[in-house]
């Protein structure tokens, strides 16, 4: 749609084992029993559409106090998965560079509920938050049982429940929903969490762009061949989702933008610079 503009929105870095990124990817041989390990890293980000019916923010990155001795996240993730900003990284610095406030926006559509993708959710009190139903209902379910819960951070829930936020789930049966002129949601289901959630937002310029977050995390996952993350919860339904989003992009000749591909990434323009229009 005309006068709809894009951001790429740079929230910093975060490191762990490739592993987890791509299973297997330097399995141990006879030749080499004992391979070592690589600590990676990868870039944060989040996406604002500035649309003439409101706007819209696809994930909303970490939150900025997860680190530290007194930071949200338990000491076991902290070291597992290290984030790396400065304060101009930050999402709602990021924001205020485009004199965007949290206030303003209408629409979050959370990929899904790690602590790299919804760690500023709290902050959106005015908007409607959209979130596959699974992992809402699975994540607050972890949230009543347990305090340490992995990629889910106990505390950023906490917080998004006193905040009162305003949860708009997708169902599980709806495939391809319209959210505004140019922009659907795509439901990709069970894979790497619970369920997922894609964008695809056509711009008159730049043409069709699929976020697809961390159904696919790098061009290594997306193959040929398909490669799984270390980080998953249903195999098939993660082959599945690639399978779709694969012919899904050749149908509208579209970019896949990947959840944490640093070459990828780095091609980008980002806010900073400039946006997509």
């Amino acid at each position: 749609m005309a006068n709809t503009k894009l951001y790429v929105l740079d929230n910093g870095r975060m490191k762990m084992d490739k592993n987890f990124m791509v299973a297997m990817h330097n399995p141990a041989t006879v030749d080499n029993p004992n391979p070592p390990a690589e600590f990676v890293e990868f870039p944060i980000y989040t996406v604002l559409i500035d649309h003439p019916d409101g706007k819209i923010l696809f994930d909303t990155a970490c939150h900025p106090e997860g680190m530290g001795k007194q930071g949200r996240w338990p000491e076991s993730v902290q070291k597992m998965f290290p984030y790396y900003a400065d304060e101009a990284c930050y999402l709602p610095n990021r924001l205020e560079q485009l004199k965007v406030r949290p206030e303003d926006i209408k629409y979050v559509v959370a990929s899904h509920l790690h602590l790299d993708h919804a760690g500023c959710l709290e902050m959106f009190t005015n908007a409607k938050i959209i979130v596959h139903e699974d992992e809402l209902a699975n994540t607050m379910k972890s949230y009543a049982i347990n305090k340490n819960m992995g990629a889910y951070i106990w505390a950023d829930i906490d917080a998004w429940i006193k905040n009162g936020l305003d949860w708009h789930p997708i169902k599980r049966d709806e495939q391809e929903i319209p959210l505004v002129d140019g922009v659907k949601i795509l439901n990709f289901g069970s894979g790497h969490a619970w369920g997922l959630l894609g964008l695809h937002v056509n711009l008159p310029g730049t043409g069709n762009i699929i976020l697809a977050s961390d159904a696919i995390y790098c061009s290594e996952n997306y193959g040929p061949p398909i490669r799984l993350p270390g980080i998953i919860y249903d195999s098939v339904g993660y082959v599945k989702t690639v399978e779709y989003i694969k012919k899904y992009a050749a149908r509208h000749n579209a970019q896949v933008w990947y959840g944490h591909d640093p070459e990828q990434f780095k091609q980008l323009i980002k806010s900073t610079d400039g946006c997509y229009e």
